[in-house]
């Protein structure tokens, strides 16, 4: 069950990475194809030495922290949200790229779909989203179907292909007839060519390390099991992706990068994929097990996609612990998943197909940037850690050597690999790779410094220090009052029965006639609390509310004032356009007052029942006065519309 889970990444990677590789030497001339056995066993002897390397980090690190925490602990913060960095763009290309590839397996088999490329990923995506965030668990046995599907009719392919090719009826593509126009390249330009394809075919490797991230998931023994996996993940990888490359040269497949330059191609029609050019020529276009391997490659290529979003959620939750991101990203939905990560994911991911129209040849230049550099820095802090077991731990000196000399060498790999990826990608896109992950590791410093100094600056003083005073001198309620209305009469009510020392209510006058009603509205009604008022020249609301408050506190000493804002709760989105919004707008103004606490007191609106199953209660305290509030003692009303404040004034 391991290997669907945490290989489906590197497995379906071989969809798209020889054809990524073919179509990169067939820019040179149909001649440079007789370079690629060269190029695709260069890229199988890094598979081999990435996957031993790997196996070490299982070893040394099976919390699962993977690249991350070898980089954080062993190179320091830098380098760790460096990788972090890279790994997050690497999670939001690998839906992209998934996805891309799916939808480009899809159109082989089914052409008329063409004109919906763009629709159509963005359609998974969403899909994957809602899948997600309903909880779906990767781990589930469906999630295995597809991938041993893929396996096992892959490998009969290449097997079937090879045997019809060794008795002499090799299979042929319909490409196999093209002619293509070659550029002229000059001795500098072939290098580059080569090193271009070397580079595209390591697209292969994307997805190793989600095993070192996964192992805790393992039974015991656990770091055993990884390790196989890890194995098993790589020999089947490094057969799919040799048999595939073998089988598209025998069978003359023809894939270029501008399709027009394939002489005697309709370049109005959709170009197949290698995968389905291979399929059409083993198997026939028409065949069951044609649309049997589209099927299973387009559905391995979504399951890939899908452990990003099994892989960012978790890494943001980690940053986010770390203090590296927003305390959002550790937050947990209703279904017990870290659904804020998840749809930043998807979000990001359609941005990029959107702006790509879902081309696979342009998304893998920005793809394995990311991958080399969190290889790199991972396979460099391994071989840190083994240096510092040599100089501390006599007894595991044997297996910290052999450990050294693994990763030293995929340290050496990697990062070399990384120089020629980026020497022949930067240009063709992936210099935006490049500037994403600096800007990402230097937003991750910030806000680690921003959530140290908040946890500093509130920190409790030591219990040595000078003792700190609890309670405040005095307690006053304020009610702000716009008109007499039902939701002020139950704000009002709320107050008088949290029992404030003293409780009153504060108007703003804006107009002189609204002032006059409100006041002969108070008396007549007999309302239990004075009214305060106080004027606004400008007609602001927050200026002459927070002068009142200051005031009254220089007055009276250090009181603690809660002020209740009555506040409309509606039950369509549009509802909230048709009100002033100034109760939030302020207490957002008013916490900024020192001393000052803020209740929102909601009043719910008949179609607040669409969402909250209910209307708004009964006037409060209607059942204590006919339905107004019961007057708890003679009242008066101050400044020029009061007389003499009662006992619920004071």
């Amino acid at each position: 069950m391991a290997l669907p889970i945490f290989a489906s990444d590197a497995l379906s990677s071989v969809a798209y990475a020889p054809q990524e590789l073919l179509m990169i030497l067939l820019i040179g001339g149909t001649a440079f194809l007789a370079l690629s056995p060269w190029v695709a066993g260069a890229v199988v002897l890094l598979l081999i030495v990435v996957v031993l390397s790997y196996r070490q980090l299982v070893k040394a690190y099976p919390s699962g922290g993977g690249d991350y925490e070898v980089a954080r602990t062993n190179l320091g913060e830098t380098a760790g949200v460096v990788v972090a960095s890279a790994l997050l763009v690497d999670y939001i290309l690998t839906v992209a790229v998934s996805v891309a590839s799916g939808v480009d397996n899809i159109i082989s088999a089914l052409p008329e779909l063409a004109p919906w490329r763009v629709e159509l990923a963005v359609g998974f995506v969403l899909l994957l989203i809602v899948m997600n965030l309903r909880g779906v668990r990767e781990a589930s046995r469906a999630f295995a179907f597809p991938t041993y599907l893929f396996i096992g009719s892959v490998g009969l392919m290449i097997v079937t292909g090879l045997v019809r090719w060794a008795l002499g009826d090799a299979p042929t593509a319909a490409s196999a007839a093209y002619d293509v126009q070659a550029v002229d390249l000059s001795q500098a330009a072939i290098v580059l060519l080569v090193l271009r394809a070397f580079s595209s075919g390591c697209s292969a490797l994307t997805g190793v390390e989600a095993v070192s991230n996964g192992v805790p998931a393992f039974r015991a023994p656990k770091i055993r099991n990884a390790q196989l996996t890890l194995t098993a993940m790589g020999g089947i990888a490094i057969v799919l992706f040799a048999g595939l490359t073998l089988l598209a040269l025998v069978a003359g497949v023809r894939y270029a990068e501008e399709p027009c330059r394939l002489v005697g191609f309709d370049c109005s029609q959709p170009q197949p994929s290698l995968m389905a050019q291979v399929a059409a020529a083993t198997f026939g276009g028409g065949s069951i097990l044609f649309f049997v391997i589209q099927a299973a490659t387009a559905c391995v290529l979504l399951l890939a996609a899908n452990t990003a979003f099994n892989g960012f959620p978790l890494l943001g939750a980690v940053l986010a612990r770390d203090g590296y991101a927003p305390k959002s990203l550790n937050t947990r939905g209703d279904r017990l998943v870290y659904s804020n990560g998840m749809i930043i994911l998807g979000a990001a991911a359609i941005v990029v197909l959107v702006v790509y129209r879902a081309n696979l040849t342009t998304l893998i230049q920005l793809y394995i940037i990311g991958v080399f550099v969190s290889f790199s820095l991972g396979q460099l802090g391994m071989v840190r850690h083994w240096r510092d077991v040599l100089r501390t731990r006599g007894g595991r000196r044997h297996e910290a050597r052999s450990g050294l000399v693994i990763n030293a060498l995929g340290a050496c790999f990697t990062v070399l690999v990384l120089v020629i990826v980026t020497i022949t990608k930067f240009t063709h896109g992936a210099w935006l790779v490049f500037l994403a992950i600096p800007v990402l590791s230097v937003l991750m410093i910030g806000i680690r410094r921003y959530y140290r100094d908040v946890e500093h600056e509130i920190a409790i003083d030591d219990p040595g220090d000078e003792q700190v005073h609890y309670g405040a001198a005095g307690d006053v309620a304020i009610v702000l009052v716009n008109r007499l209305q039902k939701p002020v009469a139950k704000a009002i009510d709320y107050a008088l029965a949290a029992n404030h020392d003293t409780t009153l209510a504060l108007h703003v006058a804006v107009t002189k006639d609204e002032t006059d009603l409100l006041a002969e509205q108070w008396r007549e009604h007999r309302m239990p609390v004075p009214l305060t008022i106080v004027e606004s020249p400008y007609r602001t609301y927050a200026g002459p509310i927070t002068a009142f408050v200051r005031g009254y506190r220089e007055r009276h000493g250090a009181s603690v004032v809660t002020v209740y804002l009555p506040q409309y709760i509606v039950g369509h989105w549009w509802e909230n356009l048709l009100h002033n919004r100034r109760a939030r707008r302020l207490s957002q103004q008013l916490m900024l007052v020192h001393g000052v606490s803020i209740t929102l007191v909601p009043w719910l609106l008949d179609s607040s029942a669409l969402i909250y199953g209910r209307r708004s209660r009964p006037l409060p305290g209607a059942d204590r006065g006919g339905g107004r509030p019961a007057p708890s003692a003679s009242f008066g009303l101050v400044d020029h519309v009061s007389d003499t404040a009662g006992p619920a004034g004071r």
